[in-house]
């Protein structure tokens, strides 16, 4: 299983927020490009990067930062926040990002989703943001009123590459990742599914390995990472193993 780091992008800085709420945010850095090759160093086969601005203002804002990042890393790159039309996947397309991930999009603009599917086969995954498994918007700040498993299930023929579930009452809050409604979704889809929000430790992350028969092949860490409860080798180790440690 994949432990992918993720740095998150507000007024150029690295943050992380609680619950995804724009004003409850703590800086880890203020270099979001040095940060991510700091990941990089220490092992990590994918990174998660998300533009925080662009959420909120419904357009790419990080756009130097994020290139900057690309221009760092060589391994694959994942980014979400703002893209809400073809020439902004089109504009880290060319950048070299690996995979651009749809959120309020794909509620909101079905076209369009499908449209990036079929153009960028294998690099559009689908963000499926859910407070009790109903799918919020616009930067979390809206419901939608769509459940998640039949969103997933809806979007599953055109093949994504993967579906990201996260739960927003645990992200940021490192209470644990939500086990049961991640395992109802990969089984719910024959598409991969990275887990996210919640993780704290070390035992959050050989909770979430049995579910790799399920087809949940990562999950995404950020607050655990830099507080300093979860310690990102022992979770390359424990994940690679495949056991608990």
């Amino acid at each position: 299983m994949l432990i992918i780091p993720a740095v998150d992008i507000q007024e150029g800085k690295c943050v992380r927020l609680r619950q995804g709420l724009k004003d409850q945010a703590t800086v880890y850095g203020e270099d979001p490009a040095e940060m991510a090759q700091r990941w990089q160093e220490a092992g990590a086969a994918w990174l998660h990067v998300v533009d925080l601005d662009g959420a909120f203002n419904k357009k790419p804002v990080n756009v130097k930062a994020i290139a900057r990042i690309r221009e760092r890393l060589t391994i694959p790159m994942q980014l979400g926040g703002g893209l809400r039309t073809l020439d902004h996947i089109e504009l880290y397309v060319d950048m070299g990002v690996d995979r651009l991930i749809l959120g309020t999009a794909v509620l909101k603009d079905r076209q369009l989703t499908e449209q990036a599917l079929q153009r960028f086969p294998g690099r559009i995954a689908i963000a499926l943001d859910a407070r009790d498994g109903i799918l919020a918007a616009e930067g979390w700040v809206e419901s939608s009123g769509q459940e998640a498993v039949a969103v997933a299930q809806a979007l599953a023929p055109l093949q994504p590459a993967v579906f990201i579930y996260t739960d927003i009452h645990r992200d940021g809050m490192q209470t644990g990742p939500n086990i049961a409604a991640t395992q109802r979704l990969a089984r719910s889809v024959p598409i991969p599914v990275i887990a996210s929000g919640g993780v704290s430790n070390l035992a959050d992350i050989t909770n979430l390995l049995p579910l790799a028969q399920d087809g949940v092949i990562g999950v995404i860490t950020g607050k655990a990472l830099y507080a300093g409860t979860l310690d990102f080798q022992e979770a390359l180790r424990v994940a690679a193993q495949g056991q608990r440690p």
